[in-house]
């Protein structure tokens, strides 16, 4: 799996969670002015993911 650090169309910075197969997992929800802050937003969702519980609703 990867993190894919890309510029929109609108030339933000995004990123995608990728499989090993290519498949997209997830998608940031919104588009950054920089690289570094598209990339600390990866780095909340890599901390955060390791505790985050499974719920159903």
């Amino acid at each position: 799996m990867k993190f894919v650090l890309y510029k929109d169309k609108g030339g933000e910075w995004r990123w995608r969670f990728k499989a090993a197969n290519g498949n997209i997992i997830c998608v940031s929800s919104e588009g950054y002015t920089s690289k570094q802050s598209a990339q600390h937003s990866i780095e909340s969702v890599k901390k955060g993911m390791a505790d985050a519980p499974v719920v159903e609703e």
